[in-house]
């Protein structure tokens, strides 16, 4: 277990919204999933107490870490391996009233499920990723904090369908080329 959460960012150029398609870069052999759950942030904070996060949020979605997980694993950080163009699908919307303590979260590739779990198996819960972050860098709204992802990553091939549901929010479906 990591003793704090790793950080990584992602550029603007990685977001798509719900049916855009994931593409999967020359450069890398090893694509692959990561459902996780996504928290909008909505008021700026630093510095922010675990107590007082969750006042912060505007509200929570559907997320994937597409991962280039060869480049990962060669590169001595995650920029390149996380940052391609489409490697941050969204949607398919923000909702505003949800408890993000225990959410189940279900990634299906091809109709076979890949990845089940809930947040409260979480190694670090919500309010404490905002916490964390928050007491590194300045949270803006409109920012999105990924929250890590359940046992069952793995490889996206071209012909491929993603589809990632966390109850109480709905499904995210993006097709892989």
């Amino acid at each position: 277990m990591p003793a704090e959460p790793l950080l990584f960012l992602k550029p603007p150029s990685a977001l798509v919204g719900p049916g855009q398609a994931i593409v999967r870069p020359s450069a890398s052999q090893r694509v692959e999933h990561e459902a996780e759950l996504g928290v909008v942030i909505g008021r700026r904070c630093k510095d922010v107490r675990a107590e007082d996060a969750l006042s912060h949020v505007l509200g929570y979605t559907v997320l994937c870490d597409v991962t280039a997980r060869d480049l990962q694993r060669k590169d001595v950080q995650f920029t390149r391996g996380k940052g391609f163009d489409t490697f941050c699908p969204a949607g398919p919307w923000i909702e505003t009233v949800l408890d993000p303590t225990d959410v189940e979260i279900t990634c299906r590739v091809g109709g076979a499920v890949r990845q089940h779990g809930h947040t409260r198996d979480m190694i670090f819960p919500v309010a404490t990723l905002i916490a964390y972050v928050s007491a590194v860098m300045t949270l803006e709204p409109g920012d999105v904090i990924s929250t890590g992802t359940p046992e069952g990553v793995g490889p996206l091939v071209g012909g491929d369908v993603l589809e990632i549901s966390i109850s109480g929010i709905g499904t995210l479906r993006c097709p892989v080329v």
